[in-house]
């Protein structure tokens, strides 16, 4: 019987280590914020909540999103191995193999863009299979070569809320377009809050993020300030063009308020104190927007 309750542990001891695996593998809470902005994107676009196409949504924008980064991983492998953020992944460990993991990415990559193409319509499909292209091909090779990976990398990034509109729409149009330039714009100061607190990590590597060629300098959080500053003025458009009321562009203010103050901190004094703020209000700047943008709708 004691043997029995061994093996059953090891057997679960196994799943539980292969799934946390996949979890890392997929970067899954970064993969459920990219889920979270295109179901927002879907429900501000949405008259009426088609539920099957709405988890069609969710589990395609997933596939794809963990595809991108689990090749992303398979490609920086060497890299990860020199950072303490990244030392610990699954490719790193050889807790997944390389065949495994690239078997896992192409087949999330593949059902994913199908799921878009087929289960909703073509252009989401398209939509995802730019998104991966961009963040694979050409973000990921530019992070060691140039600064500019970071605009590279807003274009998939801001992506998701416009992919979500489109699932339900089936066309671009102004408010799909509004929702892109809005998470655009917050890649910039988001991005490089983290670039600036893990700057140390990312030299071992040769990657070199922040704006400034002086990395962690005067210029890097001007930088850091004045995008925070175009992101709350691109929030004001979408009352601009009677698309949200007054009270949702509060909300939008607000949000970007959290990020605003800790960034004017920032460029005072340069503290990775100052930047880990602005990182932590960007994480929370996009679910303010998004359900504010949605409940104004309704």
């Amino acid at each position: 019987m004691d043997l029995i309750q061994e093996n059953e542990l090891s057997i679960t001891g196994l799943i539980t280590d292969k799934l946390r695996s996949y979890a890392a593998f997929f970067k899954l809470r970064l993969a459920s914020l990219v889920v979270f902005s295109a179901a927002f994107g879907y429900l501000i676009a949405a008259d009426t909540i088609d539920w099957q196409s709405f988890i069609w949504l969710s589990i395609g924008g997933f596939l794809v999103t963990g595809a991108s980064n689990g090749y992303n991983q398979m490609i920086e492998v060497d890299l990860d191995k020199l950072m303490d953020r990244t030392k610990k992944r699954p490719l790193v460990t050889k807790k997944m193999s390389k065949p495994e993991a690239f078997i896992v990415a192409t087949l999330s990559a593949i059902v994913g863009v199908a799921i878009l193409w087929f289960f909703l319509n073509p252009l989401s499909g398209i939509l995802g299979l730019f998104a991966l292209f961009m963040y694979v091909l050409l973000y990921t090779p530019l992070k060691r070569i140039t600064p500019w990976a970071v605009f590279v990398g807003a274009f998939p990034g801001a992506i998701p809320p416009m992919l979500g509109y489109i699932a339900y729409t089936g066309k671009f149009g102004l408010e799909a377009g509004l929702l892109f330039a809005l998470q655009f714009m917050w890649q910039f100061p988001h991005f490089w809050a983290i670039a600036w607190k893990v700057d140390q990590d990312y030299k071992k590597a040769g990657f070199y993020l922040l704006p400034s060629k002086g990395g962690k300098d005067k210029s890097s959080a001007f930088l850091i300030l004045i995008y925070t500053l175009f992101m709350i003025m691109v929030s004001l458009l979408p009352m601009a063009f009677r698309l949200t009321g007054p009270i949702s562009s509060v909300f939008f203010l607000l949000g970007g308020l959290l990020m605003l103050i800790p960034s004017i901190k920032l460029f005072k004094d340069k503290s990775d104190k100052a930047a880990t703020k602005v990182m932590f209000a960007s994480f929370i700047y996009v679910p303010i927007v998004l359900v504010a943008w949605y409940f104004d709708k309704i």
